[in-house]
């Protein structure tokens, strides 16, 4: 009788050893990096109830600074720009948007250069419902040679600001300040407050800027980060500092940098910490990707910050470096969907997110009779650019695909924009398939051929590898494509600084002309 009670009870308990196993995996879901693929740098996020939303920089490209939203952090979707129409006193450079929230009222606290001196301020723009964009109040932060990288924090039932400072000025070294906003948050007011000032021997050198405060406990935290953003010399890293009053002294991490580049992940930094409604800190933060690297951008990473009881001081779970997997805040399965397609034969309206060069005249495109037109500029000097739209490219192993009818007086092509002194097109021209780039200005025709005679579209087709060595292939439509380049082009001569080229379709001609794309897909392995 003993022997069979004790042969049950080591059954009881091993099978619930195997319930209690199966809840924990059931329980720590994991998610992979990026959480937002592509180029989304200097990313913000805020929590609005179980909602939160993160904005990130478009740099040179229109609609400015794209805006996601997401119930768990890992699943993101795209909701739409922060400025359909640019703020009439910008030119560019858009950079850093810090989104804020505050009694029913989204604000965004956006970097961007002004057109009068070409100098980077800090604005603000307002709106009560994130899905129909902002509007804008224009500058609020004009400092000497440069204001960016603005941060809102809240302290006593006040609002302050927060930036960088003197990066633009031979002879002084960068400081992070900070300064008391008005209740409506459209105006600062009052004195200037110095947080901290990089420090020549130490790794912030290079640089300091991209803080995010929060506030743990009695102490004000920052996140910050120094030294070279972006390109492929960077070697960006995060560091740590607190004080008990927004006002300081502000004391260094004494471990300082607590994140660094690995193989995977490099250059890390620029981000903001948020809590999720179980009390987890989360930093949502860029890097780029060890294989893909500059040529598809900064990316949307997350790293999660724990507590060291003894010190004090928070501290990332992974390491030094940005993780490739973690522990999701919610029990819900990472699922991303980057492919994306269109056939306008089919639809009547572009689901496409398309962006463009904002130095240039917006792009006119329309879809109607099963194409997608799109129109260059009347203005017969902007041939070489023409007009312009493309797509976020997610990683640097995809298949572009697009098929076009081809016009007597247009040139239209796949093409990979840098800007519009910088491109490579693979297209039709009168009677040619060409493949061309422009470089710094000046075009030059790498490959061509004569256009067999035949009727009907034409598709094309380029291939990339790790995002700058490409294969391009054409056909008939319906039927096999074939390869147009014998040898892998390579293309590094791109910009890809503070922003990653785009793929999409490209019109050009001395006058104004049209192009038809009847679909355009990308595909990703």
């Amino acid at each position: 009788m003993f022997r069979f009670i004790s042969l049950f009870l080591t059954s009881l308990f091993a099978g619930l050893s195997c319930l209690i196993a199966v809840a924990q995996v059931k329980k720590d879901v994991t998610y992979h990096n990026p959480v937002i693929a592509g180029d989304f740098a200097d990313p913000s996020v805020i929590r609005v109830g179980d909602t939160y939303y993160a904005a990130g920089t478009s740099s040179e490209w229109g609609p400015a600074y794209p805006i996601y939203t997401s119930k768990d952090l890992v699943n993101w979707q795209y909701l739409g720009p922060v400025f359909s129409e640019m703020p009439s006193w910008t030119m560019g450079s858009f950079w850093a948007p810090e989104l804020y929230y505050r009694n029913g009222t989204f604000y965004v606290y956006y970097t961007a250069r002004r057109k009068s001196d070409q100098h980077s301020y800090i604005g603000v723009a307002t709106t009560t419902d994130i899905r129909k964009g902002f509007t804008d109040h224009g500058c609020i932060i004009e400092w000497t040679n440069e204001a960016i990288d603005a941060f809102i924090i809240e302290d006593a039932g006040k609002l302050y600001i927060t930036w960088k400072a003197y990066g633009l000025d031979q002879g002084k070294l960068i400081q992070l300040l900070g300064r008391e906003l008005t209740p409506d948050g459209l105006k600062v007011q009052g004195e200037v407050l110095m947080l901290l000032q990089a420090d020549p021997n130490s790794w912030e050198a290079g640089g300091m800027e991209g803080q995010a405060l929060f506030k743990h406990g009695d102490y004000f935290y920052m996140t910050y980060s120094g030294n070279i953003c972006c390109g492929p010399d960077c070697n960006y890293m995060v560091g740590l500092a607190r004080a008990k009053s927004l006002k300081g002294p502000w004391e260094r991490y004494a471990d300082n940098p607590v994140l660094k580049s690995s193989n995977d992940w490099k250059c890390p930094g620029h981000g903001t910490v948020v809590t999720t409604p179980d009390n987890r800190y989360f930093y949502l933060h860029h890097a780029y990707s060890g294989t893909d690297f500059t040529f598809i951008g900064r990316q949307g990473v997350l790293s999660e910050l724990i507590w060291d009881k003894k010190t004090g001081w928070p501290a990332f779970r992974y390491g030094t470096t940005t993780p490739v997997e973690g522990t999701a805040a919610t029990g819900k399965t990472q699922q991303q969907q980057l492919s994306v397609s269109a056939d306008f034969s089919k639809d009547k309206a572009s689901s496409i997110n398309w962006v463009w060069d904002v130095s240039q005249p917006k792009p006119a495109y329309a879809v109607r009779n099963g194409y997608l037109e799109l129109t260059s500029p009347s203005n017969g000097t902007q041939a070489s650019s023409g007009s312009f739209l493309g797509l976020v490219l997610k990683k640097g192993n995809y298949t572009f695909t697009t098929e076009i009818l081809p016009q007597a007086t247009s040139t239209q092509s796949i093409c990979l924009y840098g800007d519009a002194e910088n491109t490579l097109n693979f297209g039709i021209t009168k009677d040619s398939l060409q493949l061309w780039q422009v470089k710094e200005g000046k075009k030059e025709i790498l490959q061509s051929r004569v256009l067999p005679k035949g009727k009907g579209s034409i598709r094309l087709q380029v291939q990339s590898t790790k995002g700058h060595l490409y294969q391009f292939r054409w056909g008939r439509a319906e039927a096999k494509m074939e390869t147009f380049n014998a040898q892998a082009f390579e293309a590094n001569s791109l910009p890809r600084w503070d922003r990653a080229p785009r793929i999409g379709l490209q019109v050009s001609g001395t006058e104004k002309q049209s192009g038809l794309f009847r679909f355009v897909s990308v595909v990703y392995p």
